[in-house]
């Protein structure tokens, strides 16, 4: 790997696996554990380094001097691919989708003092530049320029999960994760031991299209241990409720653990929702991935 990048994983913290004690886990004769991606780094946490860390190994290797991808105006993606090219000396471009609007976002703020250079474009543009699923995809990309698609969400996203697979050290059930552009989850499946069932939960409204995007990226033969639960979107992606929020900060009041509305927070929510509903067998053991994505809560958790 690079040397800058070991030099920026290396002042990384653990990502540690915390078992939660709550009566009614213990009520249903569940144990649930968090593995905690959201402590590796205050910016680049979670999923958002697992995907982007090859990737960027791989510009590094190219000799590529700019990052170019595409979010919204809350992408956490964005946001922690930002600050890596600041670190790593690289210029950013994004595509961010809509409009611009009359005031940034927090996380466009951010983005932009960190070097990114933004460009607004419609919707429908936004949408066919998700067709350019490879480093060398995008028209017109100059050699030095090194493309990363939507949420990191490529191959060599897939090895960098693995590595957070790699670190649970106790056998397990279930592993759930939620869900955006369903890379994590290809990863996870990929990874995980094939007798545990590995479920994602989608962040978004009509995400159907998850399981055939998520098989994608899985190699020919694979395991057919997965599925992607599609009932806890909460109206839409970045959508939210008086009921989510609720949870939230009922979770957080009792663990210690931030959790934000858009990914992390819809998954538990579902997690206990499906507990009370006696979808888990007793003593069955259960690991959720906490993505990270803090950052979002300055936009929804609100």
């Amino acid at each position: 790997m690079h040397p800058a990048l070991i030099k920026l994983e290396n002042s990384f913290k653990p990502s540690i696996l915390t078992k939660l004690g709550d009566p009614l886990l213990d009520e249903y004769q569940i144990e649930l554990w968090i593995k905690r991606d959201d402590l590796l780094h205050p910016i680049i946490s979670g999923n958002k380094w697992r995907k982007l860390k090859y990737s960027l190994d791989h510009a590094l290797s190219l000799g590529s001097d700019t990052l170019i991808s595409m979010g919204g105006t809350y992408s956490n993606h964005l946001h922690a691919l930002a600050y890596a090219g600041k670190i790593l000396g690289l210029k950013t471009k994004a595509f961010i989708r809509g409009e611009q609007p009359t005031t940034l976002t927090s996380t466009l703020i951010d983005i932009q003092n960190w070097g990114m250079e933004l460009s607004f474009v419609s919707r429908s543009d936004y949408k066919l530049l998700r067709q350019y699923k490879n480093c060398h995809d995008l028209p017109a990309l100059k050699r030095s320029q090194y493309w990363v698609p939507e949420g990191g969400a490529q191959i060599l996203a897939l090895k960098g999960v693995a590595e957070l697979v790699n670190e649970i050290d106790i056998t397990y059930n279930i592993l759930c994760v939620p869900c955006g552009t369903g890379a994590t989850l290809a990863g996870i499946i990929n990874a995980a031991p094939e007798k545990a069932s590995i479920w994602g939960f989608a962040a978004l409204k009509n995400a159907a299209f998850l399981e055939s995007d998520v098989a994608s990226l899985l190699p020919k033969i694979s395991s057919d241990n997965w599925k992607v639960n599609l009932d806890y979107h909460f109206g839409g992606f970045a959508k939210k409720s008086t009921e989510l929020l609720d949870f939230i900060k009922n979770f957080e009041d009792k663990t210690g653990i931030p959790l934000e509305s858009v990914y992390t927070g819809k998954m538990l929510f579902g997690i206990y929702d499906l507990i009370t509903k006696h979808t888990f067998k007793p003593r069955q053991r259960i690991i959720a991935i906490h993505t990270g994505g803090l950052q979002g809560k300055r936009g929804f958790t609100k």
